[in-house]
């Protein structure tokens, strides 16, 4: 199934061809991973490398997505991606994502300089966001994320899932966000899809979702996975978050090998490594 071209501001993405990486910039001290960037100038450095280092987009966040991290305000989320998107858009030459559940952070980061949308949420907290990225002809992508489903504290805790199908699970909240955003005239080859590893699944769903992974093609977009440096590695090897990175490498070759189109990474030179070893074996033709 051909996946076409997704148009991201002046850079075309042609799936199938080759893996696109996705460059992580936390603007959040309290990121799970540590790689948390407090000043602009840091940002700016950081972008520049990873660009260098071969990252495709750069995914730009305010707000921690960690379990048990307090939410931020709007306005304070605006202070800290805004001045960063606006500087980076003339400091480096790759689209800028904004990675964010909020609809006025989107619409001021579009204004900025952004020209996709992250959203965590899948569209469930604020379907808004399809509207924005419907008017402003940009990539939406959306994520399956289960953590509003009640029992997730009590399923981690018990290693069991509180719903038995997680494959199930996630195709069908992945395509409530597709007919979300279809219905306010987000074009299909606008959207891409995330299962959300690591957000309201257990350990080993996550690695169930990544062997799995292929079956997701059948929603006819392209898929964006996001193992780096996430929890179920460190179930799986026994490893705190700084010691992950063969994890990371592991997960997102066995991701390439069953359909993923983009990965979004927190290392992104050996990522990137990664990916294009991967693509050589992968994608011979």
């Amino acid at each position: 199934m051909s996946l076409g071209v997704t148009k991201c501001g002046s850079t075309e993405f042609r799936w199938g061809e080759r893996t696109f990486v996705m460059g992580i910039l936390n603007l959040s001290l309290d990121s799970f991973s540590g790689d948390g960037i407090a000043s602009l100038e840091a940002a700016v450095t950081q972008a520049q490398l990873f660009a260098s280092q071969g990252a495709d987009m750069l995914d730009i966040g305010g707000e921690s997505t960690r379990p048990g991290s307090p939410p931020i305000s709007a306005d304070d989320e605006i202070r800290r991606v805004v001045p960063a998107i606006e500087r980076l858009v003339s400091e480096v030459s790759v689209p800028i994502s904004i990675d964010t559940g909020k609809y006025e952070v989107a619409r001021r980061a579009l204004d900025s300089g952004a020209v996709m949308i992250n959203d965590g949420w899948g569209l469930k907290k604020e379907p808004r966001l399809a509207e924005l990225a419907a008017e402003q002809n940009i990539p939406l992508i959306l994520m399956s994320n289960q953590r509003d489903k009640g029992g997730y504290d009590a399923a981690i805790k018990r290693d069991t899932a509180f719903y038995a199908d997680v494959i199930g699970e996630v195709m069908a909240s992945l395509r409530q966000g597709m007919e979300t955003a279809l219905k306010v005239r987000v074009p299909r080859e606008n959207i891409i899809l995330d299962p959300g590893i690591g957000f309201g699944k257990t350990w080993q769903q996550d690695l169930e979702i990544i062997a799995r992974l292929d079956e997701l093609k059948a929603l006819g977009r392209p898929i964006l996975i996001g193992p780096s440096r996430k929890s179920f590695i460190g179930m799986t090897l026994g490893l705190p978050t700084d010691e992950r990175l063969e994890g990371t490498a592991a997960a997102i070759a066995i991701g390439i090998a069953r359909g993923a189109d983009i990965v979004r990474v927190h290392d992104v030179e050996k990522m990137a490594r990664v990916c294009r070893m991967s693509d050589s074996i992968i994608r011979q033709s």
